[in-house]
């Protein structure tokens, strides 16, 4: 069974500092976030951890491994570095869904995502490490059936980006109600799914309702590990097993 530990990274009081005293350049806005986003994912990955984006004001990481002191740690490190400042939520729980709903709900009470009072709060719990196992995480990395040949080398780069999107799309939605999962576009053609324990059928079940519904290929590993590194080195592995072989799903676990 799963133990997915999420976190919600939150900017504080964010929209409302992009416009005082006045509106600030779109192209320095752009810029903060992407460094912010790259100085969390190196600290939180250097823990074994992953980030997402998201919408860059929120962001959300897989942390299973990083104590609540390594998250004060990083809300002092941004502190010291940035205008800004980060609030943290921390759940875990059997379905990733669940845990960014918990976490996301410790910082709901806390205060308002622009309020302007909340400053660096960091609410929730961990997993303490005699918990741990080595299936705490799964991770699904999804990638586009020869997207080099039927989409990058025939159509132009923005139509290429639509479709790449409308198959991510339909994934992330369909994860999201049918196996409470929490899907990501991670560049290129690729997708990261943190799931829950969920089996082949699950994974031939959903690249068949993509397929159907907007006509995008897919193809998936799948990996387990006591952090989001470990299952995504895993993911990893098995979907290059699905390119060498021609096959839609492979898990990692079966095929080692």
């Amino acid at each position: 069974m799963t133990n997915t530990q999420v976190t919600l990274v939150q900017i504080d009081n964010y929209g409302p500092w992009t416009v005082t005293p006045e509106p600030r350049r779109e192209a320095d806005l752009q810029t903060m976030q992407s460094r912010l986003f790259a100085d969390i994912s190196q600290f939180v990955g250097n823990r074994g951890g992953y980030v997402f984006f998201t919408r860059f004001d929120n962001m959300i990481a897989v942390t299973n491994g990083c104590s609540l002191e390594d998250h004060a740690l990083l809300q002092e490190s941004v502190g010291n570095r940035y205008p800004v400042t980060l609030s943290l939520g921390v759940a875990t729980g059997t379905s990733p869904v669940q845990a960014l709903s918990d976490a996301t709900n410790r910082l709901q009470e806390a205060g308002s995502a622009q309020d302007k009072n909340r400053r660096e709060c960091l609410e929730g719990r961990d997993i303490d490490d005699d918990h741990r196992t080595d299936d705490d995480v799964q991770i699904a990395h999804f990638d586009v059936i020869n997207a080099t040949g039927n989409y990058t080398d025939e159509l132009n780069a923005f139509d290429t980006f639509i479709e790449i999107e409308q198959g991510y799309a339909e994934l992330m939605r369909h994860m999201r109600y049918s196996h409470d999962s929490l899907s990501f576009f991670v560049g290129g053609d690729n997708v990261i799914v943190v799931c829950p324990e969920l089996e082949a059928d699950d994974y031939e079940e959903a690249i068949t309702h993509v397929e159907e519904t907007v006509d995008v290929g897919m193809q998936v590993g799948v990996g387990r590990g006591k952090s989001a590194h470990e299952a995504g080195f895993e993911a990893k592995h098995a979907l290059e097993t699905c390119r060498a072989d021609g096959t839609r799903v492979e898990l990692e676990w079966e095929t080692a």
